[in-house]
Formats: C-alpha cells, sequence, structure tokens
C-alpha cells in the first residue's frame, strides 16, 4: 500500500479541536517540525499533547504552545521553555509530569495493545501516592491534583501500576521511510519516535529521504509500516533546517569543552545529523 501524501497539509487535514496527539522527538533532534507547522495551519485548538518536552527555541511544540492551542501535556521535561513554565505555573496549562521512563513504556505498551503495566519508577513519591500538581489555580494553589495509583509488591518490592498510553494521532521525523510506512531513525532521534508512532491511531511520518519498497534492508527498520498510516517526504530545505539546543566548542591543546554564547548560538542551523 503506497502511504505517500503529497503535502503535510494534506496529511493532517483531518484533525480536529481537542484531539490528543503523541509527537516524536528528543530535545530538538527527530521533531516532526514540517507536520507541526502543518497542524498550526489548521487552526485547531485544546489539544492534548504526549510528547517527552514541549519544544523550544520557537520551533517543534512550542509553535503550538505559543498561540495557546494546547491544553494539556503529558510529558517528563519542563526544561528552559519559559512558555511551558509560564503557562503551567499561572493555570493556563495541564501537565501531568512523569518519568522519562515510564513515559517512554506507557507509549509502547499502548501501541501494543498492552493496557498497564507495574514499575518500580515513582514508588514513594507522589507519582504513585498522588498529589501532583496537574493545574494550578494562577495564584500558587494547586486546582487538579493526580490521582494516587495502585501500588502491588512483585517479590517484595513495590510496584506502581501506569496504563499504557494511546493518541488519536501521532506525529514522528524519521530519516529514511519508504512508501508502506517502514522507518528508519537517526541516533538520538529515535528515542522517541518510534514510541511515540505505536501510540497514535492515525500516525503520519515525515521523512527526510524517501525511498522505494524494498531498498531499506528489513533488518535495518526500526519501525515497520504497520504502525503509520501517512507519509510525507520532505523537500531537501525541510530535511535540512535543524536546530541546536546548545553548541559547544573543544579546546584543541586541552580537549576542554566550552559552551559559546547560547544568544547567538542557540538559532544556529544545522544542515546534517539527526
Amino acid at each position: 500500500m503506497d502511504k505517500v501524501v503529497a503535502t503535510a497539509r494534506e496529511a493532517v487535514a483531518d484533525v480536529y479541536d481537542g484531539a490528543s496527539f503523541a509527537v516524536g522527538g528528543f530535545g530538538l533532534s527527530g521533531v516532526p517540525n514540517t507536520l507541526i507547522q502543518a497542524v498550526y495551519a489548521t487552526g485547531i485548538t485544546g489539544i492534548g499533547v504526549v510528547s517527552n518536552n514541549c519544544g523550544a527555541m520557537d520551533s517543534g511544540l512550542a509553535v503550538l504552545l505559543a498561540a495557546g492551542r494546547i491544553a494539556r501535556v503529558t510529558g517528563s521535561y519542563i526544561g528552559a521553555n519559559k512558555e511551558f513554565a509560564r503557562q503551567y505555573l499561572a493555570g493556563e496549562l495541564e501537565v501531568e509530569l512523569i518519568p522519562q521512563g515510564t513515559l517512554a513504556e506507557r507509549l509502547r505498551a499502548g501501541g501494543a495493545g498492552i493496557p498497564a503495566f507495574y514499575t518500580p519508577a515513582g514508588v514513594g513519591t507522589l507519582v504513585a501516592d498522588g498529589g501532583l500538581p496537574w493545574r494550578y489555580d494562577g495564584n500558587g494553589g494547586v486546582a487538579l491534583a493526580s490521582p494516587p495509583k495502585e501500588v502491588r509488591d512483585f517479590d517484595g518490592v513495590p510496584h506502581v501500576l501506569e496504563h499504557g498510553i494511546r493518541t488519536d494521532f501521532a506525529l514522528v521525523r524519521a530519516a529514511r521511510g519508504d512508501r508502506h510506512g517502514n522507518l528508519v531513525f537517526n541516533k538520538s532521534a529515535r528515542n522517541f519516535n518510534p514510541l511515540a508512532a505505536m501510540a497514535g491511531r492515525i500516525t503520519v511520518a515525515e521523512v527526510e529521504e524517501l525511498v522505494e519498497p524494498g531498498e531499506i534492508d528489513p533488518d535495518h527498520v526500526h519501525l515497520p509500516g504497520i504502525f503509520v498510516q501517512r507519509v510525507v517526504a520532505l523537500t531537501p530545505e525541510q530535511a535540512a533546517d535543524k536546530k541546536i539546543e546548545n553548541r559547544t566548542t573543544r579546546d584543541r591543546t586541552t580537549g576542554d569543552r566550552t559552551p559559546q554564547n547560547r544568544t547567538s548560538q542557540n538559532r544556529t542551523t544545522r544542515k546534517a545529523g539527526a
């Protein structure tokens, strides 16, 4: 089945207000920026996002966040996204923060048809006991807190019950993909993209290099096409437009790495890599 769609706009034409999205990316690596921009162009609002983080440097999910289109985020990292932190603390955004490994497994479980699983991560903390602020009231108080979760002992070790995640849509970015939706990811772009793709009921992949079926060695496929419904081939310009979060240089004499000026370097466009 040829799953290639002509444009990103066409690939997300059926998204709707209040839809949930699993979105790939790790920091600024492997972020499906073209698809996110296409979703932004639809004008939908009130969406729920499941992603490791919520974008940075005015790119990725930060575009939707700054426009007030996101109502809820399930993730594991706020990082240096000041607008994310502002909306959360002001009570404008509902946020479920969970351990990063738990987030990864919840996405994988959802895609694999596993409704829930037990993990020791979070036992003895608010993750298991409840009380994590999901939404603030804008005045420093908690308007909505997380509920307590079931805890059960296995071989004398307590484990907390976590539920698998399924979303209406998934947006991912791959280094290579074929017309059947088989995908290959580059380095750290592989951290969350395959898992996000598995969790979506309708998964859309933007690929830097589109190849014909059979050109990817089956042993090299990171995500089989059964998890992907639509494929969008990026233009060379779109494929090359990649940001660097923090650039460092190595002193040739000592080998020490020194951060460069972040203000000038954070918006550097990278032409190769993940």
